[in-house]
C-alpha cells in the first residue's frame, strides 16, 4: 500500500511537471510569424514556383552552350544481303557495328538565346515578388488571428469577471430573500442572469477555443490545444503612421508594395516575350560537325588462287582462226573478318559545315506569335495600371479605416466610463429599493457590453494600425524581407 501510494505520488508529480512544461511555452507574435514563414503550405508551393524558376533560368543559360551526342548500333542482317566481299546475293547473316558523334552550335538565331535567358532572369525575379507578397499575406494573416485571440481572452476575463460578481450578487439576495427584505422574484432574476453570464463565458471560451485552432492551422501547427500566446498588451499609441497623410503613404507604398512590383516585372517579361516572337523572323545558322565510323563481321579477301577444277576460263577468240584465248581462273580465298579496331579506324569519316536557314512562309504563324504577345503586352499594362489605382483605393481605405477604428475606440472608452457610473450608481439606487433587480441587471450587462466594446475596437483599431503600416513598408515581421 505504501509503494503504491508512492508511486501514485511520482505519477502526480510527473503530470503536473509535463503540464507545467506545456504550459510554459507562450507564443509571441513574432515566433508565429516566423513558424508560419517555414511551414505554411502556400508558403512552400511558393517556394517550389521560385526553384522551378531558377531552372528555367539555367535552362536558358545553357541554351548557349553547344550541343553533342553520341550513338552507336549494332546490327544483324539475316537472309539474303549482298556480300560484300563478292559482291553477290546471298543467304547469309551479317553483322555490323557503327559508331559516331556529332556537335551542333547556334551561331545566330535572331538573339534569341539572348532574349530568353533575359526573359527567364526577369521571371525569376518575379517569382521572387510572388514568394514575398505571399510571405506578406501569411505574416498580415497570423497577426489578424493572434490579434482575435487577444481580444478573446481580454473578453473571457470580461465574461468570467461578471460572473464572479453576479455569483456573489445571488448568493446576497439569497439572504435578503431569506430574511424577508426582498422578494422571491429578485432572486429567479439574479439566477436567470447568472445562468445568461455561463452561457456567456462558454460562449467565450469556444470562440478563444475556435480563435486559437484558427491560428494554429494558419501556422500548419498540429498540436493546437496546447498551443497559447503570450499575454501582452499591445499599446495603441506607438506608432507615427497615423500622424502621415493618406496620400504620402500612398507614394511610399507604390515605391515598395510587392504586388506593384510583380505587376512591373510581369510587364518586363510580356516586353522581352515580343521580342522573343519577332526573333524568329531572323534567319538562322547553325554550324555542325559530324564524326562516324563502321566494321563489318563478314568474310574478307585473303589473296587468289588457281581453281583446280577448272584452271583456265575462255576470255576470248582469235580472229581468223577462232582459237580460244584462255587466261588462268584464280578465286579468291577468304579469311577471317578483319580486327574490329582497324576497321573502325580505316572507315573513320568526319564532315563539318554551316547550315542557314531563312524563314520565306509558315503560314503566318510567326506574324501570330508576335500578335498574341503584343496583345500580353497590352495587357499586363493594363494589369499594372489597375494595381495601381487598386493600391491607392487599399492605402486611402486602410487610412480611413484606421481613423475610424481609433475614433470607435475613442467613443467607447468614453462609453464605457459613462456605463460604469450608470452601474454604480444603479446599484446605490437598488440597495436603497428604488429600484428593483431587474433594472440593477440591465445596468451591469450594459457596462459587460461596454468592456467587450472596449476590447473589440481597441484590438481592431490595432490591425487597422498594422496593415496601415504594412503600405508604409513596415513589415508585420523582420523576417519578411523584400527581395529585388
Amino acid at each position: 500500500m505504501k509503494n503504491k501510494k508512492h508511486r501514485l505520488i511520482l505519477l502526480g508529480v510527473s503530470f503536473f511537471s509535463i503540464a507545467g512544461f506545456a504550459q510554459q511555452k507562450k507564443w509571441s507574435l513574432q515566433e508565429c510569424v516566423d513558424y508560419a514563414l517555414k511551414n505554411n503550405i502556400s508558403i512552400k508551393l511558393s517556394e517550389l514556383d521560385v526553384q522551378t524558376a531558377a531552372v528555367a533560368k539555367s535552362d536558358a543559360k545553357m541554351a548557349f552552350l553547344p550541343t553533342a551526342n553520341l550513338q552507336g548500333s549494332h546490327s544483324w542482317n539475316i537472309g539474303l544481303n549482298q556480300n560484300i566481299t563478292t559482291g553477290l546475293l546471298e543467304n547469309q547473316t551479317v553483322q555490323f557495328t557503327s559508331i559516331g558523334g556529332t556537335v551542333g552550335v547556334n551561331i545566330y538565331n535572331g538573339l534569341q538565346s539572348q532574349n530568353r535567358f533575359t526573359r527567364a532572369r526577369l521571371a525569376a525575379v518575379a517569382s521572387q515578388y510572388q514568394l514575398t507578397k505571399m510571405q506578406e499575406d501569411v505574416g498580415l494573416n497570423v497577426a489578424n488571428a493572434y490579434l482575435q485571440i487577444l481580444f478573446n481572452k481580454e473578453n473571457l476575463k470580461v465574461q468570467q469577471q461578471q460572473l464572479d460578481y453576479d455569483s456573489k450578487q445571488m448568493n446576497r439576495v439569497q439572504q435578503l430573500v431569506d430574511a424577508g427584505s426582498v422578494p422571491q422574484g429578485d432572486l429567479l432574476d439574479v439566477k436567470a442572469t447568472v445562468a445568461t453570464d455561463t452561457q456567456n463565458k462558454i460562449a467565450a471560451e469556444n470562440a478563444l477555443l475556435l480563435s486559437k485552432l484558427s491560428l494554429a492551422q494558419l501556422m500548419q501547427l498540429e498540436n493546437f490545444l496546447e498551443f497559447d500566446t503570450e499575454d501582452r498588451d499591445y499599446p495603441t499609441d506607438e506608432t507615427g503612421v497615423m500622424l502621415r497623410q493618406a496620400a504620402e503613404i500612398y507614394k511610399k507604398a507604390k515605391e515598395t508594395r510587392t504586388e506593384i512590383k510583380i505587376a512591373q516585372q510581369n510587364l518586363a517579361v510580356a516586353e522581352k516575350d515580343v521580342t522573343i516572337a519577332r526573333g524568329a523572323y531572323q534567319p538562322t545558322l547553325q554550324g555542325f560537325y559530324s564524326f562516324t565510323t563502321r566494321a563489318a563481321y563478314a568474310d574478307r579477301v585473303t589473296g587468289y588462287q588457281l581453281d583446280t577444277n577448272n584452271p583456265n576460263s575462255i576470255i576470248g577468240y582469235v580472229d581468223g582462226t577462232n582459237q580460244n584465248v584462255l587466261s588462268p581462273n584464280y578465286v579468291p580465298v577468304l579469311g577471317k573478318h578483319a580486327p574490329i579496331w582497324d576497321q573502325f579506324d580505316q572507315n573513320k569519316g568526319h564532315s563539318f559545315g554551316v547550315q542557314l536557314s531563312i524563314p520565306v512562309f509558315n503560314g503566318f504563324s510567326t506574324r501570330n506569335n508576335v500578335e498574341r504577345a503584343k496583345i500580353t503586352l497590352e495587357r499586363t499594362r493594363i494589369t499594372l495600371q489597375q494595381q495601381e489605382l487598386t493600391l491607392e483605393q487599399n492605402v486611402y481605405k486602410a487610412y480611413t479605416d484606421a481613423q475610424g477604428a481609433l475614433n470607435a475606440y475613442e467613443a467607447a472608452k468614453t462609453t464605457l466610463a459613462a456605463r460604469e457610473q450608470a452601474k454604480e450608481y444603479a446599484r446605490q439606487r437598488y440597495e436603497v429599493g428604488l429600484i428593483n433587480i431587474f433594472d440593477y441587471n440591465q445596468a451591469q450587462t450594459l457596462f459587460v457590453n461596454a468592456q467587450s466594446e472596449v476590447l473589440r475596437t481597441k484590438y481592431d483599431f490595432i490591425f487597422k494600425v498594422k496593415i496601415l503600416e504594412f503600405y508604409f513598408g513596415i513589415p508585420i515581421s523582420p523576417s519578411i524581407i523584400q527581395k529585388n
